[in-house]
C-alpha cells in the first residue's frame, strides 16, 4: 500500500493515536466503546454496551433484528449519536462529537453505495479526492487497493458492469484505500447468493490476514460468525448475552437464548435436581439427565434450567447394555429421516420427548436404533431464561 508519506494533511483524528500507548506501554486498543446506551423515542435499541476490539482483530456483533448490533456499529461509524456513552476510542482517538467522515474508520454496507455515474477507479479514489490528495497519489494508490482485492484490471469499468461479487470487492477497496484503522462491515454479504456469500466469507478473511487489519462486522448469519471471526460478540434486545471465540459460543453456551441462536438442535426442559461443581443433573419428565454446568451463579435444586446437545454429539446404537458413569443413555425409536447429502438427519422418539442426532455413514441398520446415547461433558445445561 502507500507509503510512508501518505499521511501528510491527513483529517482531525486521522491516524494521531499511532504512537498512543496504553497502561503498561502496550499499543492502544483499535476500538474501545464503554457504556453506551441509545434510544430511539421510546425503544432503547442499546443498554450499557461496552465493547473492545485488539489490533488486527475480526471480532462480528452477531444477534437477531433489534439486537443492537447495527446500532452499535452506527455509533462506531459516527453515523448516530449515542444517547449516553462514557467512552468512544478509535485508536486511542477521543471521538465523542467527531463528525463520521473525521473518524478514523470505513464503512462497507450491505447494497455497497457505489456511485452509478462514476468508474470504479473514481468510486475506489473518493475518499481520497475528499481529503485533497493530488491525482497522481489517487490513481496509484486506487490501483494498490485494487489490487488487494484481486480487480487490477477494472480501474476503468462502469459499476454497472460489474457482478455482485466485483460490486463488493470495489465496496471494500473503496474502504481500504485511506487505510482505516477500523474497516466496519455492516451485512456485507447479505445481497450475495449463497455460493457467492461461502466464496466472499473467504475472501474477507484471507484479506484481514493478509492486511492485519482491524474488521468489525456485523451480521445475523451464525455461519458468517462461525467462518470468518476471531472473536462474536452475541447481542439480544440492546445488550450482550455471551462473547467469546466463536467455538466456544457454538459448543459452549452460557443461556438457551445463546443456544437457541447457534442452533442447538435439542434443548430439553426441566428443573435441577442436583449440581457439583460443573456436573449438573436435572429432570426432564420422569427421567434424570445428566449434563455440565459452565455457569458461575448458585442454582437452587428446583431451579428452572434446560439441558441443550448439539445433534452431532448424540449417538445411536442397539446396545442396551446399562449407562455408564459419563453417559446418558434412553431407548428410542425412529421417527423421521431426512437425507442432507454428506449425512442423515434422524430423529427419535423418547422418553424425555424428541432427540434429533446425525448420522454420518449410510448404513441402513443405523436408521433404526434402539437407543440414544450422549456424553455428560457434551450435554451443556444452561438457566432456562
Amino acid at each position: 500500500m502507500p507509503s510512508a508519506d501518505r499521511h501528510q494533511d491527513s483529517l482531525p483524528g486521522e491516524h494521531e493515536a499511532s504512537g498512543v500507548a496504553r497502561e503498561g506501554g502496550t499499543p492502544p486498543l483499535a476500538l474501545e466503546v464503554v457504556d453506551a446506551s441509545h434510544r430511539y423515542g421510546d425503544v432503547a435499541a442499546l443498554r450499557h454496551a461496552s465493547v473492545n476490539a485488539s489490533s488486527g482483530e475480526f471480532l462480528t456483533l452477531l444477534g437477531p433484528s433489534g439486537s443492537g448490533k447495527t446500532t452499535l456499529l452506527r455509533i462506531i461509524a459516527g453515523l448516530e449519536t449515542p444517547s449516553a456513552v462514557h467512552t468512544l476510542r478509535i485508536a486511542g482517538v477521543d471521538v465523542r462529537g467527531v463528525a463520521a467522515h473525521q473518524r478514523n474508520c470505513a464503512t462497507v454496507f450491505q447494497h455497497f453505495a457505489l456511485f452509478p455515474h462514476m468508474s470504479v477507479g473514481e468510486n475506489v479514489e473518493y475518499g481520497l479526492r475528499v481529503r485533497n490528495r493530488a491525482p497522481d497519489e489517487r490513481r496509484r494508490r486506487a490501483l494498490e487497493a485494487l489490487e488487494l482485492v484481486r480487480l487490477p484490471a477494472m480501474y476503468e469499468r462502469r459499476v454497472h458492469q460489474l457482478s455482485g461479487g466485483e460490486r463488493q470487492r470495489v465496496a471494500l477497496a473503496r474502504a481500504l484505500v485511506t487505510e482505516p484503522a477500523i474497516l466496519l462491515l455492516d451485512e456485507p454479504l447479505g445481497a450475495l447468493d449463497e455460493k457467492l456469500r461461502m466464496e466472499m466469507q473467504v475472501e474477507l478473511s484471507e484479506l484481514q490476514r493478509r492486511l492485519g487489519a482491524t474488521f468489525i462486522h456485523v451480521t445475523h448469519s451464525q455461519e458468517e460468525a462461525l467462518t470468518m471471526s476471531d472473536r462474536v460478540i452475541l447481542m439480544r434486545e440492546g445488550r450482550i448475552e455471551q462473547q467469546g471465540p466463536p467455538r466456544e459460543l457454538f459448543e459452549r453456551p452460557r443461556t438457551r437464548f445463546v443456544a437457541d441462536f447457534m442452533g442447538v438442535e435439542n434443548i430439553l426442559d426441566g428443573v435441577l435436581v442436583e449440581r457439583s461443581g460443573e456436573r449438573a443433573s436435572l429432570q426432564v419428565g420422569e427421567a434424570v439427565v445428566h449434563g455440565t454446568f459452565l455457569g458461575h451463579e448458585a442454582l437452587a435444586p428446583g431451579t428452572p434450567v434446560c439441558a441443550t446437545l448439539r445433534a452431532e454429539k448424540v449417538r445411536f446404537t442397539d446396545n442396551a447394555d446399562a449407562a455408564a458413569d459419563e453417559i446418558n443413555r434412553f431407548a428410542c425409536r425412529a421417527a423421521s429421516t431426512i437425507y442432507k447429502g454428506k449425512y442423515y438427519d434422524l430423529g427419535v422418539n423418547t422418553e424425555i420427548g424428541r432427540l434429533n442426532g446425525r448420522i454420518w455413514e449410510s448404513g441402513d441398520e443405523r436408521l433404526s436404533p434402539g437407543h440414544v446415547t450422549w456424553q455428560v461433558g457434551d450435554c451443556i445445561v444452561v438457566p432456562n431464561e
